[in-house]
């Protein structure tokens, strides 16, 4: 049997699956009228594992492993650094600054985009989700050091 790419997709899938799940065996579930804290962890890690195994079994539509290009590994890194760092200061510096600031490195440093264009998209991306969720939904967002 020939290892194929997305063997190692759906296997890589189905662990991080397994992950989540594990991770949120202490939150309640709930009801389905009444989902609990555990409820959408343990939804998205199921329909990951599924989805995982789904892409093993059609694995023999996609290339093989051993022929995939890596030439978009540089890409594909400063798209997880961006994005971690994001992670590490979105409780520190709020949801504002860091999602405006994350939408603009994605832009201006990932993709190259012209700066004012970024930052304008980021500023305006930024403050239509805020009013979205924090203001119309209602949802706790976290505050940073200016308190917005």
């Amino acid at each position: 049997m020939t290892l194929r790419a997305d063997h190692v997709a759906g296997t890589a899938f189905i662990v991080f699956g397994l992950v989540v799940f594990a991770l949120s065996t202490d939150l309640p579930v709930g009801r389905l009228s009444m989902p609990g804290a555990g409820f959408m962890p343990k939804l998205i890690a199921a329909l990951l594992i599924v989805f995982g195994a789904v892409l093993i079994m059609r694995a023999r539509e996609s290339a093989p492993f051993a022929e995939l290009r890596w030439d978009d590994l540089t890409h594909a890194g400063l798209v997880i650094a961006v994005t971690a760092s994001a992670i590490a200061l979105y409780t520190t510096l709020g949801f504002l600054i860091t999602v405006a600031g994350m939408l603009f490195a994605f832009l201006a440093v990932v993709e190259r985009k012209p700066l004012v264009r970024a930052a304008l998209f980021s500023v305006t991306c930024s403050l239509l989700t805020y009013g979205l969720f924090g203001t119309a939904l209602r949802a706790p967002l976290p505050v940073g050091p200016f308190n917005f």
